[in-house]
């Protein structure tokens, strides 16, 4: 295998393990500048430039971008990936886990478990935020924030409300979180690398300090988690569009809450912890998938005219209790590409499936044939206020 690593730091320890493991399994390996690379938009195929020289051919890239070039260095992926080069970590993940708001509104959607959270921006909403979180103390993080720098603990309402609104007078950007009090000082960190855990280490902060994370003097420790937090932990990176990533949980009292989904994760904490060869589990992935390079599916099935890829939601549907067969959507030329049913996923469903409530349809298909067959959506019923009696009412009463 021909691997690249995109990275601008070829002398870090996650580096160079993940050179040395590439080099000890035979593989071709390089360190590859990001900011070196130049997109190529002119040619009749998806192509780049390094150092101002065609790129030669590789099977498989893995993305080490850091957070001040997310914007090009995800660019540079995506090209990668219109070229048909295998990552394990697509441009639309890494951009998606990098912007802590948006990746909390996508786990959100998929009922991972997390510290409610708030995200406001007018100063009069600032207290019923931090009431709708379960009141003070209130964790308050900067959306750009990274290893653990930009996360404040407000021990009461008052001071939460001055902290943001001198943020907010800066132009930053900032969620409201409830403090899970009972994992104070601690969390874990498991890797995924596919669609399995391959190591995991509880972080202690140091002191009186509630920050775990080693840059603030935390400690490490190696964890066999439960399959509860495995089970998060790998929906959490595969919902992101991730297949190696770092994930944060924190040890709550019904169980783990995904606090944050890292699409670089360091190694040095977590081999020490463990003693396990974590760079050598993530090489040892990417050999074994590179002749299968993840696509955009969306991308890739909406070039038909009339064709696309829809959700169909069974929101108390009269088709509930029938079979995928007896929808005859095979006949209607829609293909179920997915069922997925709570935190259950089915690739390409049987005929025979009975469908119940709630279960989402992922089809590709004849667009107008797929509109026809969504129920009307449930709306909130409104709520409605009584008028105040007019002054001549007032008057006749």
């Amino acid at each position: 295998m021909k691997l690249a690593i995109l990275s601008r730091a070829p002398q870090a320890y996650s580096t160079q393990r993940l050179q040395a493991a590439a080099e000890q399994r035979g593989h071709s390996i390089k360190v590859l500048n990001t900011l070196r690379f130049a997109i190529d938009l002119a040619g009749d195929e998806p192509d780049l430039l390094y150092r101002g020289k065609q790129l030669g051919d590789y099977d498989a890239i893995l993305p080490r971008i850091g957070n001040s070039i997310t914007y090009f260095g995800t660019a540079v992926v995506r090209q990668f990936e219109q070229m048909d080069v295998y990552t394990p970590n697509t441009a639309a993940g890494i951009s998606n886990a990098r912007d802590k708001l948006r990746a909390i509104q996508i786990l959100s959607r998929h009922n991972i478990d997390m510290p409610a959270t708030a995200f406001v921006r007018n100063r009069a909403d600032v207290r019923p935020a931090i009431e709708s979180v379960g009141g003070a103390p209130v964790v308050i993080k900067l959306l750009e924030g990274t290893q653990g720098i930009g996360v404040i603990l407000a021990p009461q309402v008052k001071v939460a409300e001055a902290i943001i609104e001198t943020l907010h007078s800066t132009r930053q950007n900032v969620l409201i979180q409830r403090f899970v009090s009972e994992s104070r000082g601690r969390d874990v960190r498991a890797l995924v690398v596919g669609d399995r855990v391959v190591a995991a280490m509880r972080r202690i902060a140091s002191g009186d300090e509630f920050r775990s994370n080693v840059h603030r003097g935390g400690t490490v420790e190696a964890v066999q988690l439960d399959p509860a937090y495995e089970q998060a932990a790998v929906r959490s990176a595969q919902i992101m569009g991730l297949r190696v990533a770092g994930v944060d949980m924190l040890e709550g009292d019904e169980g783990p809450l995904v606090m944050e989904v890292n699409s670089s994760p360091g190694l040095q904490g977590i081999e020490a912890a463990t003693g396990l060869d974590v760079a050598g589990a993530i090489i040892d992935y990417i050999a074994n998938q590179v002749d299968f390079p993840e696509i955009d599916v969306r991308q890739r099935l909406s070039v038909s005219t009339g064709y696309g890829v829809a959700e169909l939601t069974m929101h108390g549907s009269e088709h509930v209790g029938k079979t995928l067969g007896e929808l005859g959507l095979w006949d209607r030329d829609i293909t179920v590409l997915t069922l997925h049913r709570g935190v259950q996923v089915i690739p390409n469903p049987r005929k025979h499936v009975v469908l119940e409530a709630e279960d989402r349809l992922l089809c590709f298909g004849k667009l107008e044939e797929m509109r026809s067959m969504i129920p009307e959506r449930r709306r909130r019923r409104a709520r409605v206020r009584k008028l105040p009696k007019s002054a001549q009412d007032l008057a006749e009463g």
